[in-house]
């Protein structure tokens, strides 16, 4: 791979630079990450969301593993792109409900769903730090698989709660 390829990838994993700011690139890598959400639901579809969200998590592993050997260390503070391909993951728990009823989250109706958006990223952040078991040892797997996998399962986690939340709320009409 060549020189100018392998700082390519190194500034995508490292966010654009959101990964070298401190403190806590972590949660500046999240913010893009809400970003990158926003983005998404530019086109209204389920199967874009979903599509989008397949890919990039798959081509973040291989990134993710060539950012590790180019800065010579196991899961670089700077990388970032774990997070950010995490944060749609732990939306989709409440885009995921709206789908089921028929709708969908559209970037035009921000300020419905805004509160579910900080409470992904919120929920996101808190098991992304916290790693409880089973998502801790996700992080001992090898090179960007390990980088990205305790990501995903900690935004799945995150998915889970805020899809639960999201259902009860709506079906005890606090929420239209």
């Amino acid at each position: 791979m060549s020189a100018s390829t392998t700082r390519s990838l190194l500034l995508l994993a490292q966010g654009f630079g959101l990964g070298r700011l401190h403190p806590g690139p972590g949660t500046w890598g999240s913010l893009g990450g809400v970003l990158l959400t926003a983005g998404l639901l530019l086109v209204p579809h389920p199967a874009f969301y979903i599509a989008t969200v397949l890919i990039l998590t798959a081509t973040s592993i291989p990134i993710c593993s060539v950012a590790e050997r180019a800065l010579g260390e196991t899961d670089p503070g700077s990388v970032v792109l774990d997070e950010i391909i995490a944060v749609p993951i732990a939306f989709s728990g409440y885009a995921v409900h709206w789908w089921s009823v028929g709708a969908t989250p559209r970037i035009e109706g921000i300020s419905q769903w805004w509160p579910a958006l900080v409470a992904a990223f919120v929920l996101f952040r808190i098991f992304d730090i916290w790693k409880p078991w089973p998502i801790r040892r996700l992080q001992n797997l090898h090179g960007g698989l390990g980088i990205v996998l305790d990501d995903v399962a900690a935004a799945l986690v995150s998915a889970l709660l805020l899809g639960i939340g999201t259902t009860v709320l709506f079906y005890t009409r606090l929420i239209a």
